[in-house]
């Protein structure tokens, strides 16, 4: 049905010419947007819902003195419905390093929080199927685990900034709310992050349907094509620079993959965006010293490479 009238849209209302470079990406570019809005205020609505068990607190008190290995995999899992994103970064690393969080736990939440998110597995499975959302969601998972894993065996801990380990923070108190309050919550929530990513939504669509529409074929294949060796860290490569969320990148990368990119390329791409960029090192240099931040963008890095090796071989 949205394909429906997006297409009546387009070439009726509109008179585009079916085919044309102008016509595919108004298409692209209506279709998209209705679709993704309408996927993420449903699924978003029911994913606060669930969010209202993980409170900060509730979650830096699961993460404390946890078994090393089973502290990576369950605040890996936690930063699927955590919310964090860079902006929360310095009082969150806090917050988790003062309550006894281990330093390598607490870098499998931060790699997984950004790149792993309802939004992006609604967006994913919504353009690409259920498929290839769970490969990014496994990858991405895998990825925040033996991160954190890494760093933490390199007991890197006195490269945390030394203000961090002498910050006192209280246990407040956890609150706990009626299902009418959490219903509350989820409409206000849901609200609230739509205002806040629907321009990123609609400049990702916009984006990607000019190269839906426009972006010559050949061109891309030539320089992040199955055959180039170097696509992969090229990909990532330019994806660390830039800044969005899952939101404002997936419809490029949807456009991307029909243009031909190897799904290896792209996700390693979208990984790098979401996981990994300069405004996010620019506020971690507040907590981590020089040497950790490396560390943690270089071992990411690699590791996101990996994932996009692999699954060119095998997809």
């Amino acid at each position: 049905m949205l394909k429906q009238t997006a297409d009546y849209i387009t070439f009726t209302l509109m008179g585009l010419t079916p085919g044309t470079h102008t016509g595919e990406a108004v298409n692209f570019f209506l279709y998209d947007t209705t679709k993704i809005f309408l996927l993420l205020s449903t699924i978003i609505y029911v994913v606060a819902i669930i969010r209202t068990s993980f409170p900060p607190e509730k979650t830096r008190r699961m993460l404390s003195h946890k078994r090393e290995y089973v502290g990576n995999i369950l605040a890996a899992l936690l930063g699927i419905v955590t919310p964090f994103c860079s902006c929360s970064a310095v009082p969150l690393f806090i917050g988790f390093v003062e309550s006894g969080v281990p330093l390598g736990v607490t870098f499998s939440f931060l790699i997984s929080s950004p790149m792993v998110n309802e939004v992006a597995l609604i967006m994913l499975w919504g353009l690409f199927g259920w498929k290839i959302a769970l490969i990014y969601i496994g990858t991405g998972l895998l990825v925040a685990i033996f991160s954190g894993i890494i760093i933490g065996k390199l007991k890197m801990e006195k490269h945390v900034q030394d203000y961090v380990w002498e910050m006192q923070v209280g246990n407040a108190e956890i609150v706990q709310m009626s299902f009418r309050e959490k219903r509350e919550y989820a409409g206000e929530y849901t609200f609230s992050l739509l205002k806040k990513i629907w321009p990123y939504v609609v400049v990702g669509v916009g984006l990607g349907a000019f190269i839906h529409g426009y972006a010559p074929q050949d061109f891309l294949l030539k320089y992040a094509g199955r055959d180039n060796l170097f696509a992969v860290p090229l990909a990532v490569l330019i994806g660390v620079p830039l800044y969005s969320n899952a939101a404002g990148v997936i419809p490029i990368v949807h456009a991307l993959m029909e243009k031909g990119m190897a799904i290896g390329t792209v996700l390693a791409f979208m990984m790098a965006v979401t996981a990994l960029s300069l405004p996010e090192a620019i506020i971690l240099k507040n907590v981590l010293k020089n040497r950790l931040l490396a560390v943690f963008f270089g071992i990411v890095a690699v590791a996101i490479v990996c994932v996009g090796y692999l699954f060119n071989a095998i997809l």
